[in-house]
């Protein structure tokens, strides 16, 4: 009965007020949200080549809804949203349309969640891809082999859009091993190892694209690029090339008391990162020079990558990337799809009508509430030992998060779009507990 809810006459109005909801910022811009970023996944199609840090998977998926103007891709986000956030919500038997309704509505109104929803980039599936790999380890043996195959494929697509929700995915399929002796009765061996087919399954679906737009097998360029940008602005790259440039002839040497302060400075600013050719120039001394700093200073490593990550846990703002300078983004439109340009520039993004920063005098303190009531759900469960499908909720939602932060923050640098991404799942989570701890109630008081 609860898995056929949404079939039910309000369960159709919540289907259709919920991607309303989620898609508001959209459609009070006239246009889909875009940020910097965005362009260099559209490029992929066009270019046929790979550059740092832009999934072909990702590329594609935007290049199939041009022809909507985007609105069916945003279309496709708000309802994978409402398709997987119900599916755990029916999991803990809090499927009804009302629940649904206002938990999505709360998150609406208070996370970020209505701005990646409507956002032409890879972070809305960071966090739905930890639903996805929760419902397959915990859920596995409530679905069907359709639904069952749909949870597979959907995280391994969003595995192959962006190394690090790759990366969590295989980090909760570890985690969630590892814990199996003790969860038998919780963790389901078989969805452990579908969430791990999935995690595999995702980096064939990038391989294959590689292949497909550019001919070459080969991964997405760039990790070594990014790890190198978070030395440069932890000072490690300065003391390396301080340290060794009297016996090494690097073509950073003669800038190494230039180096500017931060790594998108370097990397996407006007520094010696374009004077000496960029990747093309600079992709193999950065990559040899992270490595070597990585082995030289193993204390300094450990400790910035220990303190990135505290940072990244903290920055959780809105709108990072999306309100500001994104010309690399228009240039794209202009050469690829000029077709685009009006509904484009009419949008209210493109005046400059954007500014979170009320928004996030919400937002940022509902994340951080959240996390904080993550370990308090987790420490109570741990003091009553009591383990149940909620518990597993929250303690997915805090891995993931702890995951995220260190994947971008320690390797990449911290970023409030990194943490934004990720910081919706522990108010979902909250809600879901609070949610479940109202209907205990009412049942306890039931005659």
């Amino acid at each position: 009965m609860r898995g056929r809810a949404l079939f039910a006459p309000a369960g159709l109005a919540v289907a259709v007020a919920v991607p309303l909801m989620l898609l508001a910022p959209a459609m009070w811009n006239g246009y889909a949200l875009l940020q910097y970023d965005t362009g260099g996944y559209l490029a992929r199609w066009y270019e046929g080549y790979l550059v740092p840090s832009r999934s072909t998977v990702y590329g594609l998926y935007l290049h199939l809804g041009e022809d909507t103007h985007f609105r069916g891709t945003l279309l496709a986000q708000a309802l994978a949203v409402l398709w997987l956030t119900h599916a755990v919500l029916r999991a803990l038997k809090l499927g009804r349309p009302a629940q649904v309704a206002t938990i999505l509505a709360v998150l609406a109104a208070t996370t970020a969640l209505p701005v990646l929803t409507s956002l032409l980039l890879t972070d809305i599936f960071a966090g739905l891809a930890v639903l996805a790999t929760y419902l397959l380890v915990v859920h596995s043996a409530r679905f069907g082999a359709v639904e069952t195959a749909a949870l597979v494929v959907f995280i391994a697509f969003s595995a192959a859009s962006h190394n690090a929700t790759l990366g969590v995915v295989a980090g909760l399929c570890a985690v969630g091993l590892a814990a199996r002796p003790w969860l038998r009765d919780r963790l389901s061996l078989g969805g452990l190892a579908l969430g791990t087919l999935a995690v595999a399954l995702g980096a064939a679906m990038l391989l294959a694209a590689n292949v497909a737009l550019s001919g070459r097998l080969a991964w997405t360029p760039g990790g070594s690029a990014i790890a190198f940008g978070r030395m440069l602005q932890d000072g490690l790259v300065a003391r390396y090339l301080n340290d060794h440039c009297t016996q090494e002839r690097l073509k950073l040497c003669p800038y190494r008391n230039e180096l500017p302060r931060t790594a998108d400075d370097f990397l996407w600013g006007d520094s010696m990162f374009n004077t000496l050719g960029r990747f093309d120039g600079l992709g193999d001394e950065m990559a040899y020079i992270a490595r070597r700093a990585l082995i030289a200073y193993p204390g300094a490593q450990t400790a910035t990558a220990l303190r990135a990550t505290a940072q990244q846990l903290v920055m959780v703002a809105t709108g990072e990337g999306s309100h500001n300078w994104i010309a690399h983004t228009w240039g794209i439109f202009e050469r690829y799809l000029p077709q685009e340009l009006p509904a484009m520039r009419a949008a209210r993004q493109q005046h400059g009508a954007f500014d979170f920063t009320l928004v996030n005098k919400i937002h940022v303190p509902v994340a951080l509430a959240s996390m904080l009531a993550l370990v308090g759900i987790l420490a109570h469960a741990a003091w009553r030992r009591r383990i149940d499908d909620a518990t597993l909720l929250a303690a997915a939602a805090a891995l993931a998060i702890l995951g995220n932060a260190f994947l971008c923050g320690a390797l990449s640098g911290p970023h409030d779009r990194y943490g934004a991404r990720m910081a919706w799942l522990a108010t979902f989570a909250v809600l879901s507990v609070l949610a479940l701890a109202i209907e205990r109630g009412k049942a306890s008081r039931a005659p």
